[in-house]
């Protein structure tokens, strides 16, 4: 593990072993790789004999909710003088899955004020802040969860005997590859995913309890984004989706519903480049995905503040719903030559 160096493991074992509270901090609206490299970390760090929290900004999907020591997750906006508390206590606080303070909301200013706690990064997003007193960071592995597999790998090996650790790492690797359709070339994370299998998970069980928990609400959804909402521009290859604070409303829509509808228009013939384009209140949170070369996380950061994987990327407007669409098409002629 070329992106973990002697002189950094040597450093990590010492922070790890010193401190006694530790903290874990992932992003806002965490997705699959957020909870499981958490879930996966606190596991380990628990079985060293550490009193640790995972403390996140809000709410995540509720097919997530089963991962073993879930119920022990803080959520900063249900809960903010718990959070804060432990936070101000820590003595080692680990960043998974963000490379920028931003992406934590009020609890990045809360980190910030306590000035004692060492810092670990572990992000697999290019291009990261640099908040912490250890990173390890590269874009060369498949998810966050990934890197703590291999951190854990190095720093107590037997532990991933554990099948609750494994199960949450799993998790955070399935998701983050679309079950191993993208971002998933590398050898390396089916020798991950082989032994994560050893440790006796079952991998089929697991995919039932992401993809196979949906509600009949969200699937007359996915079908009514389909029929009604999908939007293709042909003459740049592109497709976008756009829903309202009202349809999701009509749809009794949860946190999670939307999962993995931006994928959708992908599946059509000649589309490059997708968006789904949300309303939420004051702004509009937009998802990116794109095929081959076309830079989704450039694009998402000159034009929506966002960032993100070359394939795979986020950001926001300060926009109204139609003035954010708007927006982003009149955008596409300028990446015509990725495009066309």
């Amino acid at each position: 593990m070329e992106y973990l160096s002697v002189h950094k493991e040597e450093e990590l074992k010492s922070l790890v072993e010193k401190a006694e509270k530790i903290i874990i901090l992932s992003h806002k609206n965490p997705d699959g790789d957020a909870i499981g490299s958490s879930l996966g970390l606190y596991h380990f760090l628990e079985m060293k004999g550490k009193y640790v929290k995972i403390i996140v900004p809000n709410e995540y999907p509720e097919f997530l909710h089963w991962l073993p020591g879930s119920d022990f997750v803080i959520k900063y906006d249900k809960e903010p003088d718990v959070a804060r508390e432990h936070i101000e206590n820590a003595e080692l606080i680990f960043s998974l899955d963000f490379n920028d303070l931003k992406r934590l909301g009020k609890l990045g200013e809360i980190m910030e004020e306590n000035k004692t706690a060492s810092r670990i990064l572990i992000d697999h997003h290019p291009y990261p802040k640099h908040f912490c007193d250890v990173e390890i960071s590269t874009i060369h592995v498949s998810s966050t969860a990934e890197l703590v597999y291999h951190l854990i790998q190095r720093l107590d090996g037997q532990a991933l005997n554990n099948k609750d650790l494994c199960e949450c790492l799993y998790v955070g690797i399935m998701t983050d590859t679309g079950c191993f359709s993208f971002n998933s070339s590398n050898p390396a994370t089916f020798r991950v995913v082989a032994h994560l299998l050893q440790s006796g998970i079952d991998k089929d069980h697991i995919y039932d309890r992401i993809y196979n928990n949906y509600s009949a609400g969200r699937m007359k959804f996915m079908g009514y984004c389909l029929n009604q909402k999908m939007v293709i521009v042909p003459e740049y290859h592109t497709a976008y989706i756009g829903l309202s604070q009202k349809e999701m409303k009509e749809y009794n829509f949860k946190m999670g519903d939307s999962e993995g509808f931006v994928n959708l228009p992908l599946s059509i013939e000649g589309i490059r480049f997708s968006a789904l384009f949300i309303e939420k209140s004051g702004h509009t949170k937009i998802s990116f995905r794109s095929r081959g070369n076309f830079p989704a996380n450039e694009f998402s950061a000159r034009h929506f503040g966002g960032g993100g994987h070359l394939n795979a990327a986020g950001g926001e407007s300060l926009e109204s719903l139609e003035e954010s669409i708007k927006h982003f098409v009149s955008l596409l002629p300028d990446y015509s030559k990725w495009l066309i």
